[in-house]
């Protein structure tokens, strides 16, 4: 059994010319797809795509292909399906399947979402003035989901009043959400029908709806006002956004007062308001945009609360009247920290709170309103995720608090800000007897050839003797200046428990370290997110964590575009890579506008419509720079519904890689037929998924059973 993948490695055989996709799944061999080129001329430059049909979802010859490398990857990982089945019974087998999350509070009633051993998805609920009253149902998505390959929740907007639930439903994976609005009391959905929708909230009204809508390319560019009862014809245009580099969100304060629409691009914004009881006023701007400005207010009394890069990248905090919010008359509450991130900042009656960032640890600082003390919330472990959760209610004095960490489950606390004490509501129960005292947590640096220190977490079950034979999955992202989260999994334990040591790079282009570590990995610097993950694998091996023959790299989306990078630069690096919804085809995604996304990202990796960025990008694309040499075994996973990054991607650059790549190692393809982005919607499905990830992962470093 142990040998079974590597001897099907060696059947593997490329440039199969003529035959047929299905013939070849038949005889054991790896899928070819045909060549068909596509001239596009760029900057005086033709570039040629021969896979580019493959983006012809309604093409039966596309379909046939994708099921066709399914087939294949389901041959090869035949032998590992009992491996899968016992992985999967052992993740099943630490959950507590039947649960409930800690009710959270807003108005009259107590809000929270249980599951059921047996189904797929959770149940919401509520109950009226006391956590012991009766259940109301909400929404049940198991009830939701029958018939449906597919099920996410987005919207979820209960009236002020108690009385009626705005939501919406994603059937696709497509982001496709369908908004409903349902009468609480009654349990009717009413016949209020505005179409596909990303996000809905109520005015205090009560009859009074914002939602916000798509252009053709996906991105929220319109916000509507919908009044209970009316036809959708009568709704009425409140905001466009006509520059592509911008999309629409609407938010509205935890006071309640204020409803914020904005406008915002990955590196500017542009607020208004309009008062939640006067839903009907015209928009009062807040501040018009400028390049390179981000500013996100809040409502306090008769103050706005303004966090504001205007003075630095890692934003500070400024007040400013309500009558007249302009620039002129901010005042610096909280000033700009060159070490300091500054992430949110969240007001209630009595205090605010800062969500922070500092060598590369999330930090919460309190401060009192009145007196103006601040006092920062402390936490135990050297490598940690801690964020708020829901606070609902603005006259609170208690914050509700999430934290966990790489040994520790996820953990729901209550802190009271005036006596600050804090209370351990719930920790995600593993059942089976986890004891968090066998594993271990650090954080390591790497050195970056520029001399930068790169962080990198680790995880193991202790006892580590560090002499490189110890196997290693090592995670990347590195984009968007958002930081890789430092979590706890149950499911991880199957790793860790069979030796495996997990670690993640926290490298440049995320936002572990502030706004200056995302923009030294964008943009004309985006080949440092590439390099500090190669120079972060490479000082896990010089110091012995593990080798390269035991290494095994994965990331997803624009993880998986780092994933493809790096495999070009240094394939002789890692034992093994799992790319998942990877983001590779850079210059052809980058050069098509109408494809969702595109266009916003300019500002991330570049317009490939100029030619300085043109060059830098395709020096990296990882479709672009496939060689004819040797590759590590890989394993690339995508879901034909994505919208995100199209399926087309990772099934070109397979193509692509398989027809010039040298060696005999495996090269699979996996396509979820019904689903997007995040994969599999269901919690056993993607357990199930998790399982497949993980047989293959250990099978790689010889661990089958």
């Amino acid at each position: 059994m142990k040998k079974t993948i590597w001897m099907l490695a060696f059947f593997v055989t490329l440039n199969l010319g003529g035959i047929s996709v299905i013939a070849q799944t038949e005889n054991g061999k790896p899928p070819v797809a045909r060549k068909a080129a596509k001239i596009t001329v760029i900057h005086n430059e033709q570039l040629s795509d021969d896979y580019f049909w493959l983006r012809e979802k309604s093409n039966p010859e596309v379909i046939s292909y994708l099921e066709a490398e399914n087939a294949y990857t389901e041959r090869v990982m035949k032998p590992t399906a009992a491996f899968q089945e016992a992985l999967y019974k052992e993740m099943v087998s630490r959950i507590k399947e039947t649960d409930i999350n800690v009710p959270y509070r807003e108005g009259d009633y107590f809000y929270y979402s249980r599951t059921e051993q047996g189904k797929q998805y959770p149940i919401y609920a509520r109950k009226r003035g006391s956590v012991d009253a009766k259940e109301e149902i909400t929404i049940d998505l198991n009830e939701l989901s029958k018939g449906q390959k597919f099920t996410a929740l987005g919207a979820y907007s209960v009236s002020n009043d108690g009385n009626l639930l705005a939501y919406s439903i994603d059937s696709t994976g497509f982001r496709e959400y369908r908004l409903y609005i349902k009468d609480l009391n009654t349990g009717a959905i009413l016949p209020d029908d505005v179409g596909n929708v990303q996000i809905a909230l109520w005015a205090n009204d009560n009859k009074t709806v914002f939602y916000t809508t798509e252009d053709a390319a996906k991105r929220d560019y319109r916000v509507y006002r919908h009044k209970l009862g009316d036809d959708k014809a009568k709704d009425v245009l409140v905001y466009e956004e006509k520059d592509e580099l911008f999309t629409v969100t609407v938010g509205k304060s935890r006071s309640k007062a204020y409803i914020f629409i904005g406008s915002e691009s990955l590196t500017a914004t542009e607020y208004s308001y309009i008062p939640a009881d006067r839903p009907t006023q015209p928009l009062t701007l807040i501040r018009p945009r400028e390049d390179n400005h981000e500013y996100y207010p809040d409502h306090h009394g008769d103050l706005f609360f303004i966090r504001t890069n205007d003075m630095g990248k890692n934003f500070r905090l400024v007040s400013a009247p309500l009558n007249d919010p302009q620039k002129k008359n901010w005042k610096e509450v909280v000033p700009h920290r060159k070490s300091v991130m500054l992430e949110d900042a969240d007001f209630f009656a009595d205090f605010y709170v800062l969500s922070e960032r500092e060598n590369g640890l999330p930090k919460m600082r309190i401060t009192e309103l009145s007196g103006g003390k601040s006092f920062d919330l402390e936490f135990p472990e050297p490598v940690y995720s801690a964020s708020l959760a829901q606070n609902r209610e603005f006259t609170s004095t208690v914050l509700r608090f999430n934290y966990q960490s790489l040994v520790t489950p996820g953990s729901v606390y209550d802190y009271d800000m005036r006596t600050r004490k804090r209370v351990l509501l719930k920790q995600t129960p593993v059942l089976g007897g986890y004891d968090a005292a066998k594993y271990k947590s650090e954080r390591v640096y790497a050195s970056a050839a520029d001399g930068t220190r790169i962080p990198v977490s680790l995880v193991y079950k202790k006892n580590l003797k560090r002499d490189g034979s110890r196997p290693m999955l090592l995670y990347g992202y590195g984009s968007y200046g958002f930081p890789y989260p430092v979590n706890f999994s149950s499911a991880r334990l199957s790793l860790l428990d069979r030796g495996v040591i997990m670690a993640i790079a926290h490298i440049r282009g995320g936002g572990e370290m502030g706004k200056e570590w995302h923009d030294q990995g964008r943009m004309m610097n985006k080949k440092n997110t590439f390099t500090d993950f190669i120079a972060s694998a490479e000082h896990l091996i010089d110091e012995k964590y593990t080798s390269k023959d035991r290494l095994v790299i994965i990331g997803g989306s624009a993880g998986g575009l780092l994933m493809g990078a790096v495999t070009n630069m240094r394939p002789d690096l890692f034992k093994a890579v799992v790319s998942q919804v990877p983001f590779v085809d850079v210059i052809n995604t980058m050069l098509d506008a109408s494809i969702p996304l595109t266009v916003p990202e300019y500002q991330e990796w570049g317009n490939p419509n100029e030619k300085p960025a043109y060059e830098y990008m395709k020096s990296y694309s990882p479709y672009d720079n496939i060689a004819a040499k040797d590759y590590p075994t890989i394993l690339v996973e995508t879901s034909l519904n994505d919208s995100q990054v199209m399926y087309w991607e990772p099934a070109k650059y397979v193509a692509k890689l398989r027809a010039m790549k040298k060696d005999n190692n495996v090269l699979m393809l996996k396509t979820n037929m019904g689903a997007g982005h995040g994969g599999a919607s269901g919690r056993y499905d993607f357990l199930k998924e998790v399982a497949f990830d993980y047989a293959f992962i250990l099978g790689q470093v010889g661990i089958t059973k």
